[in-house]
């Protein structure tokens, strides 16, 4: 997390999915209702415990999962055997293997000792990289070489421009010229010479001015070396990296080398569809696993609205309204709720503006 494209890469994704609206719902026939009565309704999208809002958990889970390769979570749950509280662990103090059956088991060490808990009693969250079906594996640790050659770039960076570091140029003296005067010793001879130099080329104020060297002094003036020079490309290609390690588009990392009006709208469609979904059904998978009753619930599903996310922009997005309008496919209100805006009357009738006459014409 030291390294800042690391840092905006897993702050962008687990800050999105923290800020994402879960909600379950229940299927009836061809409708699909919000199931607030459901005891698992108010963990995903209000609280999932006295003192962490659904979101703020969601969010360090996604953080841990991606910094880890899993995130975990015990739920509590009531005597009837209902989910009532989701309370996270520390990634480090759990442990996950295959009982008999196949199935994960889950063993969490405290200062207490070691308590074990069945799949559906732990919310597991697994990074998108698993190769054994039982523990992710952290982007981080798949791309740590490209991590960490982004990471001596910027020490690199910080070392060549700190106190300007790098001299712009060296004045060099004869050998003679630097022996000292009768009455004066070595180092107040060399001090003299330096103060000569420094006079004529150190500071903002001699910038442009006429410098004038004595006693057989050359100057020397530095440039960057081909490396450094390109040490700007470099570090632009380390982020693109860091980038792709994440499914992440690279101006979402303030990377806009190659962002323009025309396509940045594209790339924030981009992150939602190929970086947050995969993120999206896992979460989903993990809490229909640990709060839904598979012999219960199985009219129930746990769902996130994206709809936020991919709005476009209000001119697009209006024409998109009139052609579900004319369509049929929406009515006036329904558009109108969307927008957070009252219904009239008569705004739910499922009319073609475009072919209904006036009935005052």
């Amino acid at each position: 997390m030291s390294v800042p494209a690391v840092s905006a890469a897993v702050s962008l994704i687990s800050s999105s999915l923290g800020t994402l609206p879960a909600k379950v719902y229940e299927r009836g026939g061809d409708a699909k209702t919000i199931a607030t009565d459901h005891p698992g309704h108010r963990l995903v999208h209000r609280k999932a415990n006295e003192w962490s809002a659904a979101g703020a958990l969601r969010s360090q889970m996604t953080q841990d999962a991606l910094l880890t390769g899993n995130a975990y979570a015990i739920v509590s749950r009531m005597d009837d055997g209902r989910p009532s509280e989701l309370f996270r662990v520390d990634p480090s103090a759990m442990a996950v293997e295959a009982d008999a059956f196949g199935a994960p088991a889950y063993k969490l060490t405290t200062t207490g000792g070691v308590r074990r808990y069945g799949f559906r009693d732990v919310l597991h969250l697994r990074a998108l990289t698993s190769f054994d079906g039982l523990k992710g594996e952290a982007p981080i640790s798949l791309a740590r070489e490209a991590i960490a050659t982004l990471a001596v770039m910027e020490q690199h960076g910080s070392q060549l421009f700190r106190d300007g570091a790098r001299p712009s140029a060296a004045v060099t003296y004869p050998t003679e010229a630097a022996r000292p005067m009768p009455g004066q010793d070595n180092s107040t001879a060399r001090t003299n010479l330096v103060k000569a130099a420094r006079a004529g080329i150190q500071g903002v104020d001699n910038s442009g001015k006429l410098a004038v060297f004595f006693d057989g002094a050359t100057f020397t003036p530095f440039a960057f070396s081909s490396t450094d020079a390109q040490f700007a490309e470099l570090r632009r290609f380390a982020i693109e990296e860091v980038a792709r390690v994440f499914r992440v588009p690279p101006h979402m990392l303030f990377e806009m080398g190659r962002a323009t009006w025309g396509n940045a709208e594209e790339m924030g469609a981009t992150f939602v569809r190929y970086t947050l979904l995969p993120w999206i059904e896992a979460w989903q998978d993990a809490y229909s696993r640990a709060l839904l009753d598979p012999d219960t619930d199985d009219a129930f599903s746990i769902e996130f609205l994206v709809d936020d996310l991919l709005r476009a922009d209000t001119a697009t997005r209006f024409s998109a309204y009139s052609q579900a309008i004319a369509a049929r496919i929406l009515n006036p209100n329904e558009v109108r709720a969307m927008e957070n805006r009252a219904p009239y009357e008569g705004g739910d009738e499922f009319l073609n503006p475009n072919t209904t006459s006036n009935a005052n014409g």
